[in-house]
Formats: structure tokens, C-alpha cells, sequence
């Protein structure tokens, strides 16, 4: 009883659980499973979570209510097919910014959402942990509610999250996840990155920030007539990002924004069906392959033409199989291949006899691949998925084709490569033992700075005053700027005595010739 009631008065702050409103309404499921752990040991530790998302508990937990939002999902397929046609920088950066426009107008305007959240039985909330993916009108929500919001960066950070959080990110040696990977080393790769920053960057503010302004007004106009849109959109008190040294080319961050790479990977996977087990332990030494295209590129849509080149592949390995399909049959499946709509993926590259994954390249898949050792064979498809697989080959944890490409011959011998090639193998094995030496795991990193941001009442003194400036006066240009004129200024009065003082020479030579002139005639 002494050591009990010690440990109440040494942890008050974990005596009263919080409310918390959590908003993540992407039809996306990697960025709710990022964040899905997290937020069910926030409640398993009492405090009380009502989650908006598209991706309601299948089974009741303690403590989350969920407002489900479905109608993100409209369309969805449509999205991915034109997001993955080749456009340019500007149609890209445009498509993706008007529909996270509209996917905000849907989430606001979603009958739960305005019953329970924004009704008039307003309810009080401690807390806002949302998606930080450009969705900042919903960042009102904080303000409403006059609670602490903490952004949750899925796939990492990138120069808006940069910008929201006054974070130093120079685009010498940084990228930022696009569909291209550039090689900073190089000066043509370094102007094009340079484009392709500057175009976003000029298509997001002075096209789109416009528009979500308006929204702001017309969701939060009470809010709206005391804080600015880009003061709410920038009171982030804490970013927590699913990114690690280990995991990534190192960077830097302000105190608020906290590296939680993997925070979604479970230390203690769920053991393997029977019948899962005795299909990879049944491979003996030759081992498993395990393929999966992720959540949003469905194996089951690929052409005839591609899924051709897989199948004439996986029946000329020795190795097992198991392919992430969603259809109950694949004709001309051979018999070394196992399917499943589903797969325990964690569990499965937690197997020993487990030798590649085969990957859309999605970061989630990523971290794991790396956690548990598994080289990789990239096929990115969408977003941030190349520059991760491009990634992973630079530093040599696998390989990267193009499917739409790729041969039958270029998918085996890729495959082979990778199995033969100590030096994957051995490249996983020590990035993983990197990744895992931690003083905490993401999870207990992840908990204690919510706790942290709890009891400091938002915790504002972290943040860095470079998040409230704009772009010149964040560069200096202002600075720079003063000493520019005065160089010019130095420099145009220089030149004009330069000027003076060769006009000066040049009447004095043409003066010295007419007195030689006139003395010669006299």
C-alpha cells in the first residue's frame, strides 16, 4: 500500500484520464493504421477518444467512440486512377490540393460530425490529435474547442509540415515525398528539385490557401472573428512523425516535432493460423517470398498482360509464395503460390523462413520490412512510395522495378539477385538492429509526450517563433535585401565617379590634342 499511494502522488498525470478528439479522414487506411495503436493505448490508459474516421472498430474498444465518415470513400478509385496517370508538377499539386479541399467540405459537413462535434450540446474535449496531411481547416477544431491539437504525420514530414512548424528543411540535401527521388549530388537533379518545390509551393499558397480560408470562415465563423486562419493552422503543439534516422536520410526538428518511425509495428506479432505456418515451414530452405501491393492498388486489378509476367515468375521459383490477392481464385495460380484477401503481414515477416518482400514500397510496409530484416523488391505505384523504394535501394535493402514495365526476365532475375546476394541480407540485418536500439520504443516516445502535452496545457514554450513568420522575413530576405541595395548603391556611385573620372581624363587628352594642334600651326 506505501509503494501504491508513492506512485499516485509521483504520477498525477496519469490519474485523470483526457478527452480527446481524434480526426483522421483520409480513405487512405495507412494513415488511420498509423495511428490506430496509439490511439488505443491512449485509451487503454483511460482517457476517452472519439475518433472521426472511415474505419469504425469492427469490435467495440474501451473508451473509443467512433464518428464514421464513409462518404470520403466516393469516388476514391477514380482518385487513384488519376493520381498514379503521369501529369505535370502544377496538375499534380492542384488535383491533390482541391481534393483535399473537398474532402474537408465532406467531413464537415458528415450528420455525425455535426450532431456530436459541432452541434449545439457543444462537448468539451482536452485534446485534438489529428492527420497533419494538408487538411488544416480541420485544425479549427483545436481552436473551437480550445484544446491542444497534435498532428500525426504518416508518411513523415515534408516542407508544409516543415513550414507549419517553422522547421529547418534546406532543399540541398532534403526531399520531400513526391513521385521522384532526386539525386541532391548532382546539379541538374538539384534545379529540378528546386522546381518542383518552388512550383508546389506557389500552387498551394496562392491558389489553395485562398479557398480554405473561406471554408475556415464558413465552418468557424465565431472562431474566425478573433483567430486568423493562419494562426489556427500553425498552433500545432506537438508533431509526431513516423520517421527515424535509421529509417531515413537524417534531419533536423524543432522541439515539438518527435520521431516515432513504427509506431504502428507490434513488438509481439499475433502467432500465425496453422495453416499459414505449415505452408512457410514447408518450404524448407528455399523459403518464402511474400508479395502484396498494399491497400489502395489492388493486385486483383492488375492487367492480364502484368499478371502474366507475375505468374511466369512465381511458377519458375523454387520458393514459396504468398500473394496478397483479392479475389477468391487467380486463374493459372501454380501450386507454389498461396492467396489471401488478407494476410497478417507483421507476423509474417517476423518468420525466419521468410527471405524477401516484394512491396508496393508504402512507408508503413517499409518500416516493417526494416524492423524485422527483410530485403525488399520495390514496385511503387503512387505518391511517396518511389521515393521510399528509391530509398531503400540507394542504401542497399533491395531493388526497385517498374511494373508497368517490367519483363518476366527482369522480375526473376531481380528476385534471384536478391536471394543469392549476401549483401542484402546482410544490410537489413544491420539497419534493423540500428532501427531497434532505441532508449524507448515509438510507442512509449509517442505516449509520454501526449502526457507531456496534457499537463503543460499544450506545452506552448516549444514552440519555435519561426513558425509565425512569413517566407522573407523567415529567410532574411529583408536582411539580405538591405544589403543588396547598399552593394548596388556602393556599386552605382563607384561607377558613376568611374564615369565622372574618365570624361574628366578623356576632356583633358582631347584638350592636350587641340593646344599641340594649335602651337604646330602657330
Amino acid at each position: 500500500m506505501p509503494l501504491i499511494f508513492l506512485l499516485l502522488c509521483l504520477l498525477p498525470g496519469y490519474l485523470e484520464g483526457a478527452r480527446i478528439l481524434a480526426v483522421f479522414p483520409l480513405p487512405s487506411p495507412s494513415h488511420y493504421f498509423f495511428a490506430l495503436p496509439y490511439l488505443k493505448s491512449l485509451a487503454s490508459l483511460g482517457h476517452e477518444i472519439t475518433s472521426v474516421s472511415p474505419y469504425p472498430q469492427r469490435e467495440p474498444f474501451r473508451n473509443i467512440h467512433d464518428i464514421p465518415v464513409p462518404e470520403v470513400f466516393e469516388n476514391f478509385n477514380e482518385v487513384l486512377r488519376i493520381a498514379s496517370t503521369p501529369r505535370s508538377i502544377w496538375q499534380s499539386s492542384d488535383f491533390i490540393n482541391e481534393y483535399v479541399l473537398n474532402l474537408t467540405k465532406t467531413v464537415l459537413n458528415n450528420e455525425g460530425v455535426r450532431r456530436d462535434i459541432l452541434g449545439p450540446q457543444k462537448p468539451h474535449f482536452d485534446l485534438v490529435i489529428m492527420d497533419i496531411w494538408r487538411i488544416d481547416v480541420l485544425s479549427g477544431l483545436a481552436a473551437y474547442f480550445d484544446a491542444p491539437i497534435i498532428g500525426m504525420a504518416s508518411y513523415g514530414t515534408d516542407w508544409k509540415i516543415d513550414e507549419l512548424m517553422g522547421n529547418v528543411s534546406p532543399i540541398s540535401y532534403l526531399q520531400s515525398p513526391s513521385y521522384r527521388f532526386y539525386d541532391l549530388e548532382a546539379y541538374g537533379q538539384r534545379l529540378s528539385h528546386l522546381v518542383e518545390r518552388t512550383i508546389s509551393y506557389i500552387n498551394y499558397k496562392w491558389r489553395h490557401v485562398r479557398k480554405q480560408e473561406t471554408l475556415y470562415r464558413q465552418f468557424f465563423p465565431s472562431i474566425a472573428e478573433r483567430k486568423p486562419f493562419s494562426e489556427i493552422s500553425r498552433n500545432f503543439a506537438l508533431v509526431l512523425v513516423n520517421q527515424h534516422f535509421t529509417l531515413g536520410p537524417p534531419r533536423p526538428y524543432v522541439p515539438n516535432m518527435i520521431e516515432v518511425g513504427g509506431l504502428h509495428v507490434d513488438q509481439n506479432p499475433e502467432a500465425l493460423s496453422a495453416e499459414l505456418d505449415q505452408f512457410i515451414q514447408g518450404a524448407g530452405e528455399s523459403g518464402v517470398i511474400y508479395f502484396s501491393l498494399g491497400t489502395n492498388v489492388k493486385s486483383k486489378s492488375l492487367s492480364e498482360d502484368r499478371r502474366r509476367v507475375l505468374l511466369e515468375t512465381f511458377a519458375s521459383l523454387p520458393q514459396r509464395i504468398l500473394w496478397k490477392f483479392e479475389d477468391e481464385q487467380l486463374p493459372g495460380k501454380p501450386p507454389n503460390v498461396f492467396i489471401s484477401k488478407w494476410f497478417p503481414q507483421q507476423a509474417i515477416l517476423a518468420h525466419p523462413n521468410v527471405k524477401l518482400f516484394i512491396t508496393h514500397g508504402g512507408l508503413l510496409s517499409t518500416i516493417e520490412s526494416i524492423h524485422h530484416g527483410k530485403p525488399m523488391l520495390g514496385l511503387p505505384c503512387l505518391f511517396d512510395q518511389f521515393r521510399n523504394m528509391d530509398h531503400v535501394k540507394q542504401v542497399g535493402l533491395g531493388l526497385v522495378l517498374n511494373i508497368k514495365q517490367m519483363t518476366s526476365e527482369d522480375f526473376t532475375s531481380n528476385i534471384i539477385r536478391l536471394l543469392t546476394n549476401k549483401s542484402f541480407e546482410e544490410t537489413a540485418r544491420i539497419t534493423a538492429a540500428r532501427y531497434r536500439d532505441q532508449p524507448m520504443k515509438p510507442m512509449e516516445t509517442a505516449i509520454w509526450w501526449t502526457e507531456y502535452v496534457l499537463s503543460h496545457k499544450g506545452a506552448a514554450h516549444m514552440q519555435v517563433a519561426g513558425k509565425d513568420l512569413g517566407f522573407v522575413r523567415y529567410h532574411s530576405l529583408d536582411v539580405f535585401g538591405t544589403f543588396l541595395v547598399g552593394a548596388l548603391v556602393i556599386l552605382e556611385i563607384v561607377t558613376s565617379l568611374l564615369v565622372m573620372t574618365l570624361r574628366k581624363c578623356l576632356f583633358l587628352v582631347k584638350r592636350g590634342k587641340s593646344e599641340v594642334i594649335k602651337k604646330k600651326i602657330t
